[in-house]
């Protein structure tokens, strides 16, 4: 008997935000996330799970959002895929939600993803429900958070593919 095709892809259209040159921010500056922007990854809605969300930015202005510092960095691995019409080398700016919990009262807040510090292998769940790699603006906070709920820190350099294709068969890179 025949085997049937795999099923395709599914491709989930999620464009860039244009740069709102209303919004007062500089066009390389983190921004909030809008209500309606879908992770180009998985197709989430980063805005239900601004805690582990992250964002980037193009040298136009254009922000793309993530559901996480797991989808930003699968996005960063292959850029064409996700954005075809995109290249690595226009990306100008990279940010992760800082994981550290805000002060009372106190916001999110985002941070730059390359000076960053992620834990790897910790107890903490994504916003699919699987593992991830929670971001941190300082080591002795990301140090703290692996000693509470396991994992090793790691810097942005140091998470490879190999690492990411691994976290991505958990189930985040289904989509």
């Amino acid at each position: 008997m025949p085997r049937a095709a795999p099923e395709p892809d599914l491709c989930i259209v999620a464009p860039p935000t244009p740069y709102d040159p209303a919004s007062g921010l500089a066009p390389t500056a983190a921004r909030a996330i809008p209500a309606q922007a879908r992770c180009p990854v998985c197709g989430m809605f980063p805005a239900r799970s601004p805690e582990w969300a992250a964002q980037l930015i193009f040298d136009n202005g254009d922000a793309q959002f993530f559901d996480s510092p797991l989808s930003l960095f699968m996005y960063l691995q292959d850029v064409a895929r996700y954005s075809p019409e995109r290249s690595a080398d226009r990306i100008v700016a990279r940010y992760v939600t800082d994981a550290t919990p805000p002060a009372e009262g106190g916001r999110l807040r985002w941070i730059d993803a390359l000076s960053a510090f992620y834990v790897h292998g910790s107890s903490a769940r994504g916003p699919m429900r699987t593992a991830n790699l929670p971001a941190f603006a300082s080591r002795h906070a990301a140090q703290d958070f692996a000693a509470q709920r396991g994992g090793t820190v790691l810097t942005f350099g140091a998470i490879d593919a190999a690492l990411v294709a691994g976290l991505a068969r958990g189930g985040h890179g289904r989509h």
